[in-house]
This record gives C-alpha cells, sequence and structure tokens, in this order.
C-alpha cells in the first residue's frame, strides 16, 4: 500500500485517541523506565505514554513516513525509528509494550505477542488494542462494491490485507502461561460523526486504503461515489442529523 496520510488519520484525533487512553488506563501502576509505542502513528499514542511516565526513555517505531515525521514534530524528546514489528526485538530493559490499532493489520500478529511477551522482564506489560470491526457495515460495504464488475480484477484481493480477528479465547489460551495477570475484553464505541461523509474520510485513512490504493483517480472516485451512497443507507441520521458509527475493539493487558 501507498504510505499511510497523517493529515488524513487525524482528522478523528479525538476518537481515534480514545481507545488509547482506555487501554493505558488499564496497565497496572509501575515504575516504567523504558516504553516502546508500537504502530506510533503520529504519536498521539506516545504522547500519553509520555504524560504518564515523564521520567521513562520512549522509543516509537511505525513502517510510515509521514507518520514518524508527524510525531517527530509533536514529540522532538522521544525517539522514533522506521521499522516492522515482525522484524523488530525491543531494546532490553522495555518495561511497557504499548501497540494501539497496530497488529490488525500484522500477518500472525499472536506468535508476534508470544515472541513479545516472553522478552518482557517480570512485571512487565504488553498492552494491544485491536479494531474487531470488520463485520460491520462500514467494512463490510468496502467489500460489496469491491466485487461490482468494474472493480472485481483490481481488487480481488483488497480484502486479504487484513484478516479477522480469532476468538478472544484463542488469546487466553495462549498467552495466560506467559504471564501472571491476562485482562482481555472488547468496548463497543458509538461515534457520532456529521454525516455518511464524514464515516467515508475516517475509513479513508485506515481500513479503505487498500480498496483504493490500486485503482487509478477515476476509478477510486467511482468507487468511492458508489460505496458513499451505500454508507449514507447504513447510516441514517440521529434526531440531530448525525450518523452513529458503531465501532467494536478488543483489548488485551498481559503482565509477565
Amino acid at each position: 500500500m501507498a504510505d499511510w496520510s497523517a493529515e488524513q488519520y487525524l482528522k478523528f484525533e479525538d476518537e481515534r485517541t480514545r481507545p488509547a487512553r482506555d487501554l493505558l488506563a488499564q496497565i497496572p501502576r509501575l515504575e516504567a523506565r523504558q516504553i516502546a509505542d508500537i504502530g506510533c502513528g503520529p504519536g498521539n499514542s506516545t504522547e500519553l505514554l509520555a504524560r504518564r511516565w515523564p521520567q521513562a526513555k520512549i522509543i516509537g517505531i511505525d513502517t510510515s513516513a509521514d507518520m514518524l515525521r508527524q510525531a517527530r514534530e509533536r514529540l522532538p524528546d522521544a525517539t522514533f525509528i522506521e521499522a516492522n514489528v515482525a522484524h523488530w526485538v525491543p531494546p532490553a530493559g522495555t518495561d511497557i509494550l504499548f501497540a494501539n490499532a497496530i497488529f490488525q493489520w500484522v500477518p500472525d500478529h499472536l506468535t508476534q505477542f508470544k515472541r513479545l511477551a516472553e522478552g518482557l522482564p517480570e512485571g512487565g506489560v504488553l498492552a494491544v488494542q485491536m479494531p474487531d470491526n470488520l463485520d460491520q457495515p462500514s467494512h463490510a460495504l468496502m467489500r460489496q462494491v469491491a466485487q461490482l464488475p468494474q472493480f472485481r480484477k483490481q481488487l480481488a484481493h483488497a480484502a486479504e490485507a487484513r484478516a479477522a480477528l480469532p476468538h478472544p479465547s484463542v488469546y487466553y489460551d495462549a498467552l495466560r502461561p506467559l504471564g501472571r495477570a491476562l485482562d482481555i475484553w472488547h468496548t463497543v464505541y458509538h461515534h457520532a460523526l456529521d454525516d455518511a461523509a464524514a464515516i467515508v474520510e475516517w475509513v479513508k485513512g485506515t481500513g479503505l486504503r487498500p480498496f483504493l490504493d490500486p485503482l487509478d483517480f477515476p476509478e477510486r472516485k467511482e468507487f468511492l461515489e458508489a460505496y458513499t451512497a451505500r454508507v449514507a443507507e447504513a447510516y441514517p441520521p440521529r434526531i440531530d442529523g448525525k450518523v452513529l458509527l458503531r465501532f467494536p475493539r478488543f483489548f488485551i493487558v498481559l503482565t509477565r
């Protein structure tokens, strides 16, 4: 895929940062010396970590040059590097591995969780949040439009960019032996957005990217028109004219 756009992502910064705040709130109180923000994006989650542990050394990793540029501007005292978590090894002594909305894009991420958790010191924490919304209309409609005859060939593999999450029990059985405590839960957010077009703008920064990137400009325009029309039907206006974007997310906090 093309590089991520920090500008597009940050159009809904408050809503995107809320799950990171909720995840952070469940990390046990400890004196962290070194923290890694995996998939740090534009630094919105890294900033939360820096506020809670101002004395800690914080490193953010991401694969997006544009996201890292924004993160460095936001937090000049933190360290940000371009790296793929599938091949990245945390620095020795890292107390907290924090990952907000990144591992849903990582193939076989459960294997990565086990690898990362096994490298934590006693009392260290792996904290993860992942969207669990592939069955929601916002994403089901992407796949529906991709099956239209004019898009079917170009987008034959678009839906493969992200797989559905396993059942929570799979994570529990795999991770429970690796720590003294494991907390897993779902939260369903209902984001009040201005209209259906706002939902489209939201997913353009994330889930819609594998469907738009393979298309040329006229095809993208046609895809977005067909998709937006379907989104407008699936998300009718509420009493105040806004629409409600239902957004389930899955959380894991493992303490070694």
